[in-house]
């Protein structure tokens, strides 16, 4: 074990195996049906960032033998050469253990649309000898000739299974509390777990960080500003610019998607009712522009100060 896993628990305490993983349970019924065939076809798992689609990917090729390559199609998916040179030198040349490949292409929507009409041809051509799994947030962001030769997989978690997937998630990161020797209390801990779900990487990354500063109990948690939404609530209502920004720039692992998904299901409480259609159209335009700004702490103020200036909060 590397340096960096020693640390990080995202990668620490990655599941090795598809049965591991938690998933919601007609998700995980098809992750099995692959596994039961001993296949991996061409798939796209689309779902909120954080849910472990990138890990069932692995896992499943890990399960199954592929040899396999993972690409950021936010990074150097971005560029035709990647396609081009090492998808193609990758899939077309067999494999020396006689094993079938798989490339992972992760945060797909983050390539361009040449690339993945580049992309779209190599899962022609080199199918006979690899098979893909392309992750991403915005299924929307993926053109229609990739969606059509994909099996879509979506991590959605429905309203009936959030509660045992709660549950499964809380007994799963008292296990890893219990292995780094860290002190807890269960009720906080169940506050935190049910306040991140379903995005399990940012509940380990902060737990690891809160960790690192004493116990999970609740004074750690009431002492910690981030994501306190009532108190960006009140400046909203106050038109008050300075501590807006400063809430913004004091936050951690700042998430758009949570900051808009708390403020959407609280709306009819905090604004007018004639204001909540604009709302709602800010919240979708500025979440989009999110996936492809290079600096999301303005784009959020962006966003904030849009309100500011056009909702009127009661």
């Amino acid at each position: 074990m590397n340096f960096l896993e020693n640390r990080v628990w995202v990668e620490k305490y990655r599941p090795k195996k598809v049965a591991d993983c938690i998933l919601p349970p007609a998700t995980a019924k098809e992750f099995d049906s692959f596994i039961e065939r001993g296949q991996i076809p061409n798939l796209l798992l689309c779902g909120p960032a954080g849910t472990g689609k990138t890990t069932a990917a692995i896992a499943l090729c890990n399960e199954l033998d592929y040899e396999f390559i993972m690409i950021n199609g936010s990074n150097e998916g971005r560029l035709m050469e990647t396609v081009r040179s090492t998808i193609t030198q990758f899939g077309s040349s067999l494999s020396l253990e006689g094993k079938r490949k798989c490339v992972i292409v992760d945060e797909a929507e983050g390539m361009p649309n040449d690339p993945q009409m580049a992309l779209r041809n190599m899962i022609e051509e080199l199918s006979s000898n690899c098979s893909f799994i392309l992750t991403c947030n915005f299924p929307n962001r993926i053109i229609p000739a990739i969606h059509s030769r994909c099996a879509v997989v979506d991590y959605t978690v429905q309203a009936k299974d959030k509660e045992s997937m709660i549950v499964a998630l809380f007994k799963r990161v008292r296990v890893i509390l219990d292995a780094e020797g860290v002190k807890y209390e269960a009720k906080a801990l169940g506050a935190m777990v049910t306040k991140f779900f379903p995005d399990m990487r940012r509940l380990l990354n902060e737990l690891q960080r809160r960790s690192s500063v004493g116990s999970i109990d609740a004074e750690t948690i009431s002492n910690d500003s981030s994501g306190d939404i009532d108190s960006l609530i009140g400046f909203l209502k106050d038109k008050s610019f300075r501590d807006i920004r400063k809430w913004v720039a004091t936050s951690p692992n700042l998430e758009m998607s949570s900051i808009c998904r708390e403020l959407y299901t609280r709306m009819y409480e905090i604004c007018e009712q004639e204001d909540m259609p604009q709302m709602v159209l800010l919240m979708a335009d500025y979440q989009y522009r999110d996936a492809f700004c290079s600096d999301k702490e303005i784009n959020c103020m962006a966003l904030l100060t849009e309100f500011i200036l056009s909702i009127r909060f009661k």
